[in-house]
């Protein structure tokens, strides 16, 4: 008897170890889909997560994109609306530039760049007054910054042939033409735009009269030929007339050269010995002023 219940015990242990381990089963598989939901929702919650980083960093992407496309464009225009392009209402306003209806004031700076073009730059930005420079292109080769913070700084830069060696430049009119390529070619490569082109050449000692009025007038037609124009002045400072300057001596001389006129292009110069320029410079732009002129400068012919 006692045998039996020996064997009907093990019997209840051997069941009540299996209940054991079907209980301990249930529960590691309930952790384990508990931890398996948990990674699940974890990983579903990160990729969604992700997803919404991406997206959002798919639309500043595309924002940026599209603000740089817009300030290509906007530098795009900007360099176009620099680039002088002549057209026949350009041609037109060449010859009409010393006529016009309202009293207007073309400031004009030969010879440079030089010494002194930084500080007339420093006040004409000062003035809000934009001019045009007719650059000599060895001294653009010397100078190359001063001629980009020029063309930056939106005025116009024009040509004034290479060497300014008269007996070089009126050669021929060939020579005359080659002059005024070899500057070109310096501003395009000191500015950074190889499609720049002025249109605009000063003749220097100006187009009429002199020796060489004759090798003059035929490189007159050859640049003309070529798309380009030339302008002189009819109004002046005298900076180039003593080597006695003062500030009194400019405004005097200003002030007779400009009597009458309502369009006046106004010949000054860029070089060294011509400081007492930048000095009377101020003095220049409030003496147009008092006198109703609006300052232009030549993109607003050339167009």
């Amino acid at each position: 008897m006692g045998h039996e219940n020996q064997q009907l015990d093990i019997y209840r242990i051997n069941t009540k170890d299996r209940i054991d381990k079907k209980r301990v089963l249930i529960i590691v598989l309930i952790i384990l889909s508990i931890i398996c939901i948990s990674l699940a929702i974890f990983f579903v919650s990160r990729t969604v997560s992700r997803y919404k980083e991406y997206k959002i960093y798919e639309q500043q992407l595309k924002n940026l994109q599209q603000e740089e496309a817009q300030e290509q464009v906007r530098i795009d225009r900007e360099k176009q609306a620099k680039l002088p392009k002549l057209t026949d209402e350009g041609r037109q306003n060449i010859e009409k530039i010393y006529k016009s209806d309202t009293k207007r004031a073309f400031l004009t700076f030969d010879d440079g760049p030089s010494g002194i073009t930084a500080r007339l730059l420093d006040v004409l930005n000062q003035e809000k007054v934009k001019a045009t420079f007719f650059v000599l292109g060895s001294n653009v080769e010397k100078r190359p910054d001063l001629v980009k913070r020029m063309y930056d700084e939106g005025h116009y830069v024009a040509n004034h042939g290479y060497s300014h060696k008269y007996s070089e430049i009126y050669s021929s009119k060939e020579a005359v033409l080659d002059e005024y390529n070899r500057c070109n070619d310096a501003v395009k490569q000191a500015i950074g735009v190889p499609e720049y082109n002025s249109h605009l050449f000063r003749f220097p000692g100006g187009l009429a009269g002199g020796k060489y009025a004759d090798i003059k007038a035929q490189a007159n037609e050859l640049l003309s030929q070529n798309d380009i124009i030339h302008v002189d002045w009819n109004a002046l400072t005298g900076d180039s007339e003593t080597n006695d300057l003062s500030i009194d001596f400019e405004l005097k001389r200003l002030n007779e050269t400009i009597q009458n006129k309502n369009s006046i292009v106004i010949l000054m110069h860029d070089s060294p010995n011509k400081s007492v320029t930048v000095d009377a410079l101020p003095q220049i732009i409030e003496t147009l002023r008092n006198n109703g002129y609006e300052f232009k400068n030549f993109y607003e012919i050339i167009k």
